[in-house]
């Protein structure tokens, strides 16, 4: 597992925690320090957001953001109650979606979350996936991420498909230290109709999620308009995550091996695998 994964998942799961019921959950006052917010008020209004969103989709609120008091020590052993709330992977998931995507750590969360909550509808045991099957997951959520990116970069004006292929060579450029779409496709040694995206590992896909979750928060947030800033927004997005993968001492993206089978070959071998297996 890469540096960038080890990192956040020693972030979020050292706070998390199980009860009786053998159920995890998270508190929001922890995951404010984990996420590098000094004000309770401030997250709070990151909770509240992420609590509409889940009002919006359809889900029951209290099945995923549990109010609680906590009592505090504040000295002379004195103590006194704080408010608080008990939060679901998915809970988590929505507000780091709807955090600060200036921070760095919140570029981790996100990719955690998503790809956690993502996993807990496939298999039970994260940790046992082999690492095709975590490239699978990853790929999936990368291609839900990028319909949302898309209607991201349309709101802001990026309308034709010219328009958007720029606009991607963009993060990938921001990502890549200056390679276009074009230059990584022939970088893999891709035939004409093999897309790059399915021809990644799993530490290259997570570090593509980071750009594709962070690009889509910063255009809806920051209001971007006009295809020029959006542009820039995306190579800014993608620079910062190439930055973030520096700084904890991972390996940058061209750099990682291209695996040797394709996403498509190990989604034809998961189908067969399902057929032969219904076929007993």
């Amino acid at each position: 597992m890469n540096d960038i994964t080890n990192y956040s998942e020693n972030i979020f799961e050292n706070i998390k925690h199980i009860n009786e019921y053998g159920q995890e959950y998270w508190y929001a006052r922890e995951l404010q320090q984990a996420l590098e917010y000094k004000q309770w008020r401030r997250f709070e209004s990151v909770i509240l957001r992420a609590i509409k969103a889940c009002e919006n989709s359809g889900n029951t609120i209290s099945d995923h953001f549990a109010n609680v008091g906590k009592m505090v020590d504040i000295g002379s052993e004195s103590q006194r109650k704080v408010e608080d709330y008990q939060l679901s992977r998915y809970a988590c998931y929505l507000i780091v979606q709807n955090g600060d995507p200036r921070k760095e750590i919140i570029a981790l969360g996100q990719t955690y979350f998503a790809v956690k909550t993502r996993q807990q509808e496939l298999i039970e045991n994260y940790d046992s996936m082999t690492e095709d099957q975590k490239r699978l997951a990853i790929r999936r959520e990368m291609a839900e991420h990028n319909k949302l990116l898309v209607a991201a970069a349309k709101d802001a004006g990026v309308t034709t498909s010219l328009d958007y292929a720029t606009f991607q060579n963009f993060g990938y450029m921001g990502l890549y230290g200056g390679l276009t779409a074009k230059d990584i496709h022939a970088h893999k040694g891709l035939k004409k109709n093999e897309k790059i995206l399915d021809h990644m590992g799993y530490e290259e896909l997570a570090a593509n999620l980071f750009r594709a979750t962070q690009a889509e928060a910063k255009l809806k947030r920051d209001n971007i308009q006009g295809k020029a800033a959006a542009n820039q927004t995306h190579f800014d997005v993608g620079a910062k995550v190439r930055q973030t993968i520096k700084e904890l001492g991972g390996t940058m993206p061209e750099d990682l091996p291209t695996p040797e089978k394709s996403i498509k070959q190990l989604e034809q071998a998961e189908r067969k695998r399902l057929k032969d297996k219904n076929s007993k």
